[in-house]
């Protein structure tokens, strides 16, 4: 099924503003690695990584904090942790807004931890076909941690899947960057 004109006309629209965007804003990201499979169809795996000069036990206490996400992930307007008897469920709402169009999306995940190595994360609900993934944390040396993250994900046919993943590789980079930048304002800089 095809979108109608007028959602076509606002998300070429949408493209425009993006380039400008990415422009107009710059994300101190060099550091960071993006790739993208095209896995089947519409399916896509994403991956990004980076390497932080910290422990993967303290990369682990940010990234578990699930109710504080939103308070420094730029893209994130909401992360809660629901009450679920058999596993840690959390609901998300990411959020960008690209001058008069707000995009929302909204999924909640089951969360498998395995500390401190990975939180693999699959989506139970939500506004994607399929949304699964993991955050791996791999110890390089005693201060020295590879922290990525992979996504597979399977957008509605009412998301194109050239905007969607290009907006989830900018995600990807913004939000190592926060994370980076928050393990930074809680443990220090380390020279």
């Amino acid at each position: 099924m095809e979108a109608p004109s007028d959602l076509r006309a606002d998300l070429m629209t949408l493209d425009a503003v993006e380039n400008e965007e990415t422009l107009a804003e710059p994300i101190d990201s060099a550091d960071v690695e993006v790739s993208t499979d095209r896995v089947e169809g519409r399916h896509r795996q994403l991956s990004a990584r980076i390497q932080l000069p910290y422990s993967p036990e303290q990369l682990w206490q940010i990234l578990t904090d699930y109710d504080h996400l939103a308070d420094f992930v730029p893209n994130l307007a909401k992360s809660e942790r629901l009450t679920h008897p058999q596993s840690i469920r959390i609901e998300q709402i990411g959020a960008e807004k690209f001058l008069n169009f707000k995009f929302r999306a909204r999924v909640v995940l089951d969360m498998a931890e395995n500390f401190p190595h990975q939180i693999a994360f699959q989506m139970v609900e939500g506004d994607f076909k399929e949304f699964s993934g993991s955050w791996n944390l791999h110890p390089i040396s005693d201060r020295l941690t590879e922290l990525s993250y992979t996504l597979n994900v399977l957008p509605p046919r009412t998301m194109p899947i050239a905007l969607i993943e290009r907006r989830l590789k900018r995600g990807f980079v913004v939000n190592l960057c926060a994370i980076r930048d928050r393990a930074r304002e809680l443990f220090g800089a380390i020279a």
